[in-house]
């Protein structure tokens, strides 16, 4: 993000240390350090909150999928039963329906009349 390097921190120290003096110098590089940490915590904080808010949505988008996939999976085991029971009344009626040989011999007895 910023890119400081020991010169830098170098020369804001000399500047901090001129204008505020070598008395409160330490008290506001304290400051300055709860600061820095305070800071460091709350972007942190922000930084997990974006990422469990994201692990979130993937979690929700994985479970749509998921309901979507047992709403299709039931609709298609749906169709499979109603093929079956078409293709069941299809090959009744194209198949007569086994005769006994009592039957048989009732229709030969018929036919021969």
């Amino acid at each position: 993000m910023f890119d400081f390097g020991f010169w830098e921190f170098a020369i804001i120290g000399i500047i901090a240390l001129i204008v505020v003096g070598p008395d409160k110098m330490p008290a506001l590089a304290r400051k300055a350090g709860l600061y820095a940490g305070k800071f460091n915590k709350f972007v942190r904080k922000i930084k997990t909150d974006i990422n469990q808010e994201l692990k979130a949505d993937e979690l929700k988008e994985q479970l749509s999928i998921k309901d979507e996939k047992s709403t299709l999976s039931q609709a298609l085991d749906d169709v499979k039963d109603s093929v079956d029971k078409y293709k069941q009344e299809i090959t009744e009626v194209a198949e007569p329906t086994p005769q006994t040989k009592e039957d048989l011999k009732v229709n030969e007895v018929a036919e021969k009349k």
